[in-house]
C-alpha cells in the first residue's frame, strides 16, 4: 500500500511527540512492506511567527493533497492571556476542519488495566469502561457568529445546527454502534436550548432506521456526572462540538491522563489524526510529553484511514506491552514507577518501537 502522509507538528510537545507517531508509521510500514510518503507543514503559534497566517496556503494545499494527517498540538500562553487578539493559533485548526470537511471527531476512551492507578477514579469503578465519543466538529457555537459591542460592554456568539449537520453525524455513531454493544447516548441540553432540541428531534428520526440500537437521551449536565460516577455505563456516545469538547476531556480521567487519548477527525476526504492534549508550552522541549497519544492517533490512522486493521492492532498491542513492562512517562506515574520506571518523551517512544519491531 502506498500513502501520503503529512506530519503538522504544531506547537509546543505538538513537535515532540509526533516525532514517535511519525516513527511508528514508519516502522509499520517496513514491516509490512507499505510505502508511506511524508510530508511536513506549519500551522498554529508557529505558522502565525512564520507567516502571520495560522493556517497558511501551503499547508492547506498540502492538507488536501494527502491521504492523512497526523497533527500534534495548537496554542500558546501569550493568546490565552490575550483575549483581545484577532489572529490566534486556534483558528488554524477550526479552518482546517472547515475547508476538509471534518465534521466528526471519534474519541475512543481506551483504558488500560495497568493505568487504573493513574486515575483519580476508583479502579472498580473504571475497570470495563470502553466508551467511543462522537463529537461533531463543523457546527455549534464554535462556528457562530460572533459580536461585540462598541463599548466593550456586550458580547455574543451564536450556536446554530443545521439539520443535515447533525443527521450525518448521527449516521455515523449508529453505524458505529452497530459493530460495538448496540447502544447509543445522545448528549444535549433539550430542557433549554432550540439547538437541542433540533437535535434530539433529528436523532430520534434517525434512531428510526436502527432498530436494534438502543438509544438513550441524556442532559449535558446529568452525562457530565455519570461519566464519572458510572463510565461503564456509556459505549458510543453523539453530542454536539461544545459538549463534545468538554465531555471528552473529562474522559481524559478515565484514561489516566490526556496524554492516553488520541482522537480521529474525518468527513468524506483526507482524515485528520491527533492527540485530545494541548500543546503543554511549561514542559515543551524538556522531554516530558507523554507520546503515547500520538503514536495511539497513528494507530487510528491505519485504522480509519487506510483500513490496516492487523497493523494498528499491532501499535496499540506494543503500547499496552510497554505498559505491562511498567514504563511510566510522568503523567501517568504513581509513587512506585515514578521511583523505578520513569521515562522521557523518546525514551518511551524507543520502548514502543522495540515491541513494534
Amino acid at each position: 500500500m502506498k500513502k501520503n502522509i503529512l506530519i503538522i507538528p504544531g506547537d509546543g510537545i505538538g513537535q515532540e511527540v509526533t516525532t514517535w507517531g511519525k516513527q511508528v508509521l514508519e516502522a509499520v510500514a517496513q514491516k509490512y512492506n507499505h510505502e508511506f510518503v511524508f510530508d511536513e507543514a506549519i500551522m498554529g503559534h508557529t505558522a502565525i511567527e512564520a507567516t502571520g497566517n495560522p493556517l497558511p496556503d501551503e499547508t492547506l494545499e498540502k492538507a488536501k493533497a494527502s491521504d492523512a494527517i497526523l497533527f500534534g498540538a495548537i496554542g500558546h500562553a501569550k493568546y490565552d492571556n490575550d483575549p483581545s487578539a484577532k489572529v490566534r493559533p486556534e483558528q488554524g485548526l477550526l479552518k482546517i476542519r472547515k475547508e476538509l470537511g471534518l465534521y466528526a471527531n471519534l474519541r475512543p476512551i481506551l483504558l488500560f488495566d495497568e493505568l487504573l492507578d493513574a486515575s483519580s477514579l476508583k479502579p472498580e469503578v473504571l475497570r470495563g469502561t470502553d466508551i467511543l465519543f462522537f463529537r461533531e466538529l463543523t457546527g455549534d457555537v464554535y462556528f457562530g457568529e460572533k459580536r461585540r459591542n462598541e463599548d466593550n460592554t456586550f458580547a455574543s456568539d451564536l450556536m446554530n445546527y443545521h439539520r443535515y449537520e447533525v443527521e450525518r453525524i448521527a449516521r455515523k455513531a449508529y453505524d458505529a454502534a452497530r459493530t460495538r454493544n448496540k447502544k447509543l447516548c445522545s448528549v444535549d441540553k433539550a430542557n433549554v436550548l432550540e439547538t437541542s432540541r433540533l437535535w434530539r428531534e433529528v436523532v430520534q428520526e434517525i434512531a428510526q432506521e436502527y432498530p436494534d440500537v438502543e438509544t438513550e437521551h441524556m442532559f449535558i449536565d446529568n452525562a457530565a456526572m455519570q461519566l464519572v460516577k458510572n463510565p461503564k455505563k456509556f459505549d458510543v456516545v453523539l453530542t454536539a462540538n461544545l459538549f463534545g469538547d468538554i465531555l471528552t476531556d473529562e474522559a481524559s480521567q478515565i484514561a489516566g491522563s490526556m496524554g492516553m487519548l488520541a482522537s480521529a477527525s474525518i468527513g468524506d476526504g483526507t482524515g485528520f489524526f491527533e492527540p485530545i492534549h494541548g500543546s503543554a508550552h511549561d514542559i515543551a522541549g524538556q522531554n516530558k510529553a507523554n507520546p503515547l497519544a500520538s503514536i495511539l492517533s497513528a494507530a487510528l490512522m491505519l485504522d480509519i484511514a487506510f483500513g490496516l486493521q492487523e497493523e494498528a492492532k499491532l501499535v496499540t498491542t506494543a503500547v499496552a506491552d510497554t505498559l505491562k513492562a511498567g514504563w511510566r512517562t510522568g503523567d501517568i506515574a504513581n509513587a512506585e514507577t515514578a521511583s523505578n520506571n520513569l521515562l522521557g518523551t523518546n525514551e518511551m517512544g524507543a520502548k514502543v518501537l522495540e515491541f513494534i519491531k
